[in-house]
């Protein structure tokens, strides 16, 4: 009887060394004659785990990690002894049964329930673990029906703006015209995100299920999954999972034999951040340079080469094919206020125990981060935290014990975003922090505004003068006026966000600008 070994393909496992571990794993269990066949599956988002080696046994899944080249030479001799499955095993890496490990077992895992479970792109393997159980729902309702569904669920974007889901797919459906598309941004661009790369290379399926519901709920025909170019291993899987669903029936013309058709097809951007914004992505999906469109019209109207388009990111169509899956009731339950559903929150940056942790909306920050990431990797107490990628204010201690909710976030100025948590030790300087806020905008915008190329610009400048002391009471005025400018005056978030990190820095951590303190922190 073979061996059945799990050894992750993901970007994180590969650039842990992953390949080379299965490699010689298989070379290693060829040569003692060892029958081991081994699953290349998608990470679990235990990071610091990886590369993680999972080996099925009668009694579950038991994984060894974080496994090095120099470690397989000691577990095919544990192999090779037959002592997988005892309760004999001593191996330094061994972590038991995997869904047991602590830091898995106290999430509550709906969007990413079959990651890391399977070879993500088994379509065979997707169904057996209930994939397709939703789109098999939706082709027995009708669109409105569908619609109702997501509005009942509570879904809400899981990017930068949080608007319910349900409402912009009624706007879509409700729009008349003969062609509308689905357009899923997946170009994730936030520092500390990684939720949607590990969607799609770890459970890709779940995606293409995600679009084609969305197409027969609002009666569009084509989808475009517009991904991040610095995303190779996710191009090559979605592109691989597309054909394979569309060769099963999934996708293309007449979709489950419904006489309804749904095409998919993905789409490289260039690396532009502001891409990242639903108009400015419309712009370059076109052709066209990225640069953000005035609102109105919204993109539910007039879209995607000026037709009706549905424009959400990867985790709320990955959300879609839950709910309509386990029933938008099941989904609402979790979650607290009109936060509804649960979170992939990313923990990142000087942290222990980075990964994906995808939990129920209510819990608080210091929760995710102490029990966890465990502390900093460093050692050293934390001294801020940002959430909501680079235009996410930073968080001193004092409100870490705030809720992960969108309107408890929004009532400390603060955001949750896409749900990237930074961490820092005591040894960081606020004061950069805020430059290279400014900065990031400054080279990421994408120049239509003038209060955001402009802003940005003379903002780099202002920091700079404080540092250095140069008539620094009227340069706090100034930069206080600018933000003000960015904040109200600018077309998208680029630059109406911008200032909240900078204004976070300079309220909680002003000595960084070389302000005397006035406040008891």
């Amino acid at each position: 009887m073979s061996i059945q070994v799990f050894i992750p393909q993901d970007t994180t496992a590969l650039a842990l060394g992953a390949e080379k571990v299965a490699s010689s794993l298989l070379q290693g269990a060829q040569t003692l004659g060892l029958d081991v066949e081994i699953t290349r599956n998608g990470s679990r988002g235990m990071f610091w785990l990886e590369p993680l080696m999972e080996v099925e046994t009668e009694s579950g899944r038991i994984g060894f990690g974080p496994v090095k080249l120099s470690d397989v030479e000691s577990i095919l001799s544990m192999l090779n002894s037959g002592s997988v499955g005892t309760a004999s095993i001593k191996h330094p890496l061994y972590l038991g049964e995997v869904s047991e490990i602590e830091y898995l077992a106290k999430q509550q895992r709906l969007t990413f329930k079959r990651s890391g479970v399977a070879d993500p792109t088994c379509i065979e393997s997707y169904q057996r673990l209930d994939g397709f159980s939703g789109l098999a729902k939706a082709l027995s309702m009708s669109g409105q029906d569908v619609v109702d569904e997501l509005k009942n669920s509570g879904l809400r974007g899981r990017g930068g703006a949080a608007f319910p889901a349900g409402i912009k797919w009624q706007t879509v459906l409700d729009t008349p015209g003969e062609q509308k598309y689905i357009v899923c941004n997946a170009d994730e661009g936030d520092s500390g995100t990684f939720a949607d790369r590990l969607l799609m290379e770890s459970d890709p399926y779940q995606l293409i299920e995600g679009m084609t519901i969305a197409g027969l709920a609002v009666g569009a025909n084509q989808g475009y999954i517009y991904l991040r170019s610095e995303y190779p291993v996710a191009h090559k899987l979605l592109n691989l999972t597309i054909e394979r669903a569309t060769k099963a029936g999934f996708l293309g013309a007449n979709v489950c034999n419904s006489g309804k058709d749904f095409f998919l097809e993905v789409r490289l951007g260039a690396g532009a951040y502001i891409c990242g914004e639903e108009t400015s992505l419309l712009e370059s999906l076109e052709g066209k340079r990225g640069m953000v469109r005035a609102k109105p019209p919204l993109p539910a109207i007039e879209g995607l080469f000026g037709k009706p388009t549905v424009v959400n990111n990867v985790l709320t169509l990955g959300a879609v094919a839950s709910i309509l899956e386990q029933g938008s009731d099941t989904y609402k339950n979790f979650g607290m206020g009109r936060s509804r559903g649960t979170l992939a929150v990313q923990l990142a940056g000087n942290v222990k125990r980075g990964g994906l942790i995808e939990l129920a909306f209510g819990v608080t920050l210091r929760e995710v981060v102490d029990d966890f990431g465990n502390g900093t990797f460093s050692g050293r107490p934390i001294r801020a935290i940002q959430m909501g990628g680079p235009l996410g204010a930073f968080l001193p201690e004092s409100q870490w014990d705030t809720p992960l909710d969108y309107e408890a976030f929004a009532a400390i100025k603060a955001m949750i975003g896409h749900g990237g948590i930074v961490v820092f030790d005591d040894t960081v300087d606020m004061a950069a922090q805020a430059r290279f806020a400014m900065e990031f905008c400054v080279i990421e915008s994408c120049g239509k505004c003038t209060p955001c190329r402009i802003g940005s610009t003379r903002g780099v400048e202002v920091i700079d003068r404080i540092v250095a002391n140069e008539d620094r009471d009227n340069n706090l005025i100034l930069l206080h006026d600018l933000c003000d400018t960015m904040e109200l005056g600018s077309l998208c978030a680029m630059g109406g966000m911008t200032p909240f990190p900078v204004r976070s820095a300079l309220t909680y951590f002003e000595e960084d600008f070389g302000i005397s303190s006035r406040r008891d922190h």
